[in-house]
């Protein structure tokens, strides 16, 4: 087997959208990064079952909006 091809494999702290934290290993980083997470099973509709709003976090949402509020995909 080659040595060295393999990424480290590390601890990192993830932080969900509600702000609780939890420590795992990770490839991501390097050791005690922090991975903040933006949609996560609490949140996401996909998980919940419901039609929860998503929290925009960092503006990418009302981005995506602005950017294709003009496209109507064949809606009169």
């Amino acid at each position: 087997m080659k040595a060295d091809i393999h990424p480290q494999y590390h601890l990192i702290k993830v932080v969900m959208t509600d702000g609780t934290e939890f420590v795992t290993r990770s490839t991501y980083g390097s050791e005690g990064a922090t991975l903040n997470l933006d949609i996560d099973p609490k949140t996401h509709p996909a998980w919940t079952g419901g039609s929860a709003q998503l929290l925009d976090r960092g503006g990418r949402l009302s981005r995506f909006n602005s950017r294709f509020a003009g496209l109507n995909f064949g809606k009169k």
